[in-house]
């Protein structure tokens, strides 16, 4: 059995990470947590942070300052799960890829690697409401899908 486990940087996706670890211990499965960095999200935050700024030629330095940060924060936690499970003795790797959340989730999703896909109810934004990349995707995933909340 092989889990995908949708890692975004979310206290959601971590506690979907530990769901999958779970599953995975009592299958002896193997996981895969999988991250992608989105330029047009990090474009979107730069470019508010530029308009707080009142100076728009800062865009391109804080959208690099953004992507950076983005990088770094996603390592730090997929390192994280990764020393976690292999300390419960999880088979366990990574993935961290760049484009569109949507089309590489669902590429991932859907390559019939995966036997199943554990994710997050919500995002980073912690909206009170599922998460609107999880609307988007969930019903185009092929493989039985597990929401942790």
């Amino acid at each position: 059995m092989k889990i995908l486990v949708l890692v975004d940087g979310s206290k959601w996706s971590q506690k979907a990470a530990l769901h999958a670890f779970s599953v995975a211990k009592g299958n002896n499965a193997k996981v895969v947590l999988f991250s992608v960095l989105d330029r047009k999200e990090v474009r979107a935050i730069a470019f508010h942070l530029s308009l707080r700024s009142e100076n728009l030629e800062e865009m391109k330095r804080f959208e690099e300052t953004v992507w950076g940060e983005m990088k770094k924060s996603v390592k730090e936690v997929i390192t994280n799960l990764l020393e976690l499970g292999r300390k419960e003795g999880i088979n366990c790797s990574f993935r961290i890829v760049e484009g569109s959340a949507r089309d590489k989730i669902l590429e991932e999703a859907n390559s019939g690697k995966y036997d199943l896909i554990v994710m997050g109810a919500y995002g980073k934004s912690g909206k009170t409401r599922i998460g609107s990349l999880l609307e988007d995707v969930v019903g185009f995933i092929e493989p039985p899908v597990v929401i942790v909340r």
